[in-house]
């Protein structure tokens, strides 16, 4: 899941309006933006095969550091104390803490069985949903829709909501990212490139979603 990850942020902004959607995007992200640079240090492993599933071009060997769900709560509980020093409140905290949380879960929805519990011993776990693009595409496009509908609802009630043509610019690079992704983007050349445009692609909507946080009038 790529996109998709991103619902989860749009949801618990909406459950606490003040915490930093920036943070949240690195948060739900935070396993893959660390997976990439030890997968070209060779600490984890990923090979490039074409059309592995319909939807993915990787085959993800080795990834127990970043993407066990023992490491990912590691993970989210270093994100919770990274908030905390942040001087957010306990809540806020907790909300990063199930932003990195949720990245396994919905992984688990679309991955093939890769996905361990604890090291990279079996059984592992994916229900496989890349074999199906045009699904898996459209879950990605729900789970997004949905959680910023939810998102821009919870805020514009608690008068919260500032810049919506921001709004319609995030979601319409989210969505042309999606399709890209899914339908027009070649298979990767090798693991670096990937590697790269991954972490561009997470960089650019990270500052995209830190700058909806500046308030101006709409």
């Amino acid at each position: 899941m790529f996109i998709g990850h991103y619902a989860a942020a749009f949801y618990l902004k909406g459950r606490a309006p003040r915490l930093s959607l920036g943070w949240l995007f690195i948060a739900v992200q935070l396993v893959d933006i660390l997976f990439f640079p030890l997968a070209l240090l060779g600490v984890e492993r990923l090979r490039i095969v074409p059309y592995f599933t319909a939807s993915s071009h990787m085959d993800l060997e080795y990834y127990p550091y970043t993407h066990s769900l023992v490491a990912v709560w590691i993970w989210g509980l270093c994100m919770y104390l990274f908030g905390r020093g942040l001087k957010m409140n306990g809540k806020m905290a907790w909300l990063l803490f199930l932003a990195v949380l949720s990245h396994w879960f919905l992984d688990l929805i679309v991955h093939t069985p890769d996905l361990p519990i604890v090291g990279d011993r079996p059984p592992k776990f994916g229900f496989g949903l890349w074999h199906h693009k045009l699904p898996s595409f459209g879950l990605e496009m729900l789970l997004l829709m949905s959680g910023m509908l939810y998102c821009v609802s919870r805020l514009k009630a608690g008068h919260h909501l500032i810049g919506k043509y921001r709004w319609i610019v995030l979601a319409a690079v989210l969505v042309l990212a999606a399709v890209l992704q899914a339908f027009i983007l070649p298979v990767p050349t090798s693991v670096q490139s990937l590697a790269i445009s991954a972490l561009l692609s997470y960089s650019l909507f990270a500052g995209m979603a830190f700058f909806m946080d500046i308030r101006q009038e709409i």
